[in-house]
């Protein structure tokens, strides 16, 4: 721990005499990339569907475990399979609300 705490020195040294520069984009770099985050944001269509009590309950519940609201819990699942970059977890880390009495049928 005490090559560590001597990194840490160093490095605190080196701030301390002026040697970091902010890596902050430019102002027109950053207005690019607000541009590109509201045009991919943006929710410009409705779409209704039907789902299973059950399903919608335990979604509610993972939203809450997050602190988000349900809807957008659901709405960034479905971007992330529309985008590719949903994955499955192997079998061994999979978890859900857990809900006695209550189970699923086989699928």
């Amino acid at each position: 721990m005490s090559n560590a705490d001597g990194e840490e020195r160093k490095l605190q040294r080196s701030y301390e005499r002026g040697e970091w520069r902010s890596a902050r984009p430019s102002k027109k770099t950053l207005e690019r990339y607000r541009t590109y985050a509201r045009a991919t944001l943006a929710k410009d269509r409705r779409v209704n569907i039907r789902l299973s009590s059950r399903d919608v309950e335990d979604i509610q519940a993972r939203a809450m475990e997050e602190g988000i609201p349900y809807q957008t819990l659901m709405a960034s699942v479905l971007h992330k399979y529309a985008t590719g970059r949903l994955v499955d977890a192997p079998a061994g880390l999979r978890s859900s609300p857990k809900r006695p009495g209550r189970r699923r049928a086989a699928a």
